[in-house]
């Protein structure tokens, strides 16, 4: 065959073999979702990013130009930059879009909702009615918490400003933003945040505030290794539920609420599912001081807020304690998050209609009474 020819002809059956390999390639853009393809994104079995906080190598935006797998830092970053280029309420809409299309992010909006909050406080002046005119119920009303925190922090006279800030209304969510600014003005000393939250003059109030001040002290942000400096590990040695049987009766059913929140981030929950079922066993320690039942709730709560997106996967944990009076507590937590995050009337229906286990289900039904600030 002539050199001519021969080109001619191997040009020929390239072109073809090309045209081929692109009829039978799939170039449909891929739908397949975060929490559905771990392999690909570095997404855990609970549709969370991993422990580290960061996004997996190699994870691709989205066609809005948004990360395939949100993390604290990055979610932070887009809301903060919207806030400074809108407003507070066009970020919290935003926030609260993104934790119902993706339920994992719920474990650090708590967290960037605070940040929010206290940006704002700065942007108008400390001027309170202005920052909290936006709605600001998203993750459990954590921009009120945080715009709370900065109005004590920068107060001259935080003793006298905590009863002033939720008059008249003095709402539940708001006063447990004053127990998280107690925290703030006593420098993460217990016994003078204690004494702030003191000064409401009921005992409903005080509860409330000291809701927010153990919240703040076992976790301000669950990823913040600092918060974990606070408790002093030769004591929690000596006693896993520490401080908690040392506070005031009214004090010690939020302490022993919220010590779940330090067990489980310090097992480093998102990576080991057990060991939800383990803080169910720990939580016994607290027996003798009679605060298991708190704890048992606690545990409950987290759950749920680690795992929004497995609502049944969150009940089975609850299922594994071995006695019904825990497993009951558990689900109180359960139902306690759940409708914290989800405020419509019908959250809690909704949840247990997702629970296959029948005895979970029914206590679930029951569950009732708990504190509507508790988040």
């Amino acid at each position: 065959m002539q050199p001519r020819a021969f080109a001619i002809l191997t040009a020929l059956l390239l072109g073809v073999l090309g045209l081929g390999s692109v009829a039978v390639t799939d170039w449909t853009p891929s739908t397949t979702s975060a929490a559905a393809a771990p392999a690909a994104t570095g997404v855990t079995g609970s549709g969370a990013p991993p422990s580290g906080g960061t996004t997996a190598t190699g994870a691709s935006a989205t066609p809005t130009g948004d990360p395939a797998v949100w993390t604290r830092s990055t979610l932070r970053n887009k809301l903060m930059s919207e806030m400074e280029a809108t407003d507070p309420g066009v970020a919290l809409a935003d926030l609260d879009r993104i934790t119902k299309q993706l339920p994992y992010t719920v474990r650090f909006c708590h967290p960037i909702a605070h940040e929010l909050g206290h940006a704002a406080v700065k942007r108008f002046n400390a001027d309170f009615q202005k920052v909290i005119s936006f709605p600001h119920e998203t993750c459990a009303a954590g921009y009120l918490h945080g715009a709370v925190e900065e109005m004590l922090n920068s107060s001259q006279q935080p003793e006298v400003d905590l009863l002033k800030l939720c008059a008249p209304k003095n709402s539940g969510p708001c006063i447990h933003g004053v127990g998280h600014g107690t925290m703030f003005v006593a420098k993460q000393d217990v016994a003078k945040a204690r004494d702030l939250c003191s000064k409401f003059t009921t005992d409903q109030n005080r509860i409330r505030c000291s809701e927010g001040l153990f919240m703040q002290l076992f976790g301000p942000d669950e990823e913040d290794e600092k918060a974990k400096a606070n408790l002093p590990a030769d004591k929690l040695a000596q006693d896993p539920l520490y401080p908690c049987k040392d506070q005031p009766a009214l004090f010690q059913p939020a302490c022993f609420f919220y010590a779940p929140t330090f067990y489980l981030s310090s097992h480093d929950y998102p990576n080991h599912p057990e060991v939800y079922a383990d803080a169910l066993k720990w939580c016994l320690a607290g027996k003798a001081s009679g605060g298991a039942v708190d704890c048992s709730r606690g545990v409950g709560s987290r759950t749920m807020k680690y795992n929004l997106d497995r609502e049944d996967w969150a009940a089975q944990q609850c299922a594994t304690a071995a006695d019904g009076w825990q497993r009951k507590a558990c689900a109180e937590g359960l139902v306690s998050y759940y409708t914290v995050n989800y405020t419509d009337a019908g959250a809690a229906g909704r949840l247990c209609g997702k629970i296959t286990n029948k005895e979970m289900q029914g206590y679930c039904r029951s569950a009732s009474g708990l504190s509507a600030s508790l988040d």
